[in-house]
């Protein structure tokens, strides 16, 4: 039987955070001929790869022979904002159940996108599903250690500056290395309604009034929901004003996960007051540079990790 072309001029376009279309070139007389695509797909490792997950195998896909471009979807393969690189080979299966095949393409490289709103709605269904009941809280507090706080003082006129969001989280997530805000918590205990004295952050506490922050001019966006191989859940919420505060609000958080605010922009140290915690530092509980537990049946999705 005579010989296949080798594929080439691969173009990858529509991507998404799990799928993408893929088309090449081949000779017009293997058109006719060929029954099956191979593809194989890789995901490329940095420095920042999740430590804690079972390394990614090269995936080779196979696919029975279709007009291009095709459509290649998968979230068991494919996660959020990752980058893969691609080879593609044509194959003829044969009476006696052998292909034969082409020589593989060139190898080509892109990178998935971030979750589409269709998946954030997703995540915050299933966020809400866990939340628990509703408990009031009256202040936004931000943790830092006293060096911070200082720093804010002498050099940046007394006000916190928004700064860039780390990549922690869910993988998909389109805050991730992307949105810049300040990081707020709410949460109280249940007990004293009161926030609680540890922290993993630094044992300086910033307390300000909820209405100060969050009043009915501020947009309020979900971002993420993830945990960090642990029991504790995080939902990350976005403040974004519009406008000057104004109006009674009745503030609460829900129990059963821990919520934490982006404020998006420059917040003054007189808005609140600082004082010391008596509680411990927890740096098992901070989420600096957390990566997301992608076995987690509760915050995942069924599209990439």
């Amino acid at each position: 039987m005579e010989l296949l072309s080798t594929p080439h001029s691969i173009e990858i376009n529509n991507i998404t955070c799990d799928s993408f279309r893929i088309s090449w070139a081949m000779d017009v007389g293997d058109l006719d001929r060929v029954t099956h695509y191979f593809i194989d797909l890789n995901k490329k490792e940095n420095k920042n790869s999740n430590k804690f997950k079972h390394r990614d195998v090269p995936t080779k896909l196979v696919a029975k022979a279709v007009a291009l471009p095709m459509t290649v979807r998968g979230h068991w393969f494919l996660s959020p904002r990752t980058e893969y690189s691609v080879a593609v080979q044509t194959a003829v299966k044969q009476s006696d159940g052998e292909y034969l095949v082409s020589g593989w393409s060139e190898t080509i490289e892109f990178c998935t996108g971030d979750y589409a709103k269709e998946h954030l709605a997703q995540l915050q269904e299933k966020a809400e599903l866990i939340a628990g009941r509703m408990l009031r809280f009256s202040v936004f507090y931000r943790n830092h250690t006293k060096e911070y706080f200082q720093h804010v003082r002498i050099h940046s006129g007394n006000v916190m500056k928004p700064y860039l969001k780390d990549n922690s989280g869910s993988h998909g997530s389109p805050t991730s290395g992307m949105l810049h805000g300040i990081f707020f918590s709410c949460n109280t205990e249940f007990n004293t309604g009161q926030p609680p004295q540890d922290s993993p952050y630094g044992r300086y506490r910033l307390q300000i009034p909820a209405q100060r922050l969050f009043g009915p001019n501020t947009n309020l966006y979900f971002a993420d929901f993830y945990c960090m191989y642990t029991a504790y859940h995080y939902v990350i919420l976005v403040l974004a004003p519009k406008g000057s505060p104004g109006g009674e609000l009745v503030y609460r958080h829900a129990q059963d996960i821990i919520l934490e605010i982006i404020y998006t922009e420059p917040v003054d140290l007189s808005l609140g007051v600082l004082g010391e915690i008596s509680g411990h530092q927890l740096m098992s509980l901070s989420t600096a540079d957390a990566k997301k537990d992608p076995s987690c049946k509760t915050c995942n999705i069924s599209v990439g990790r």
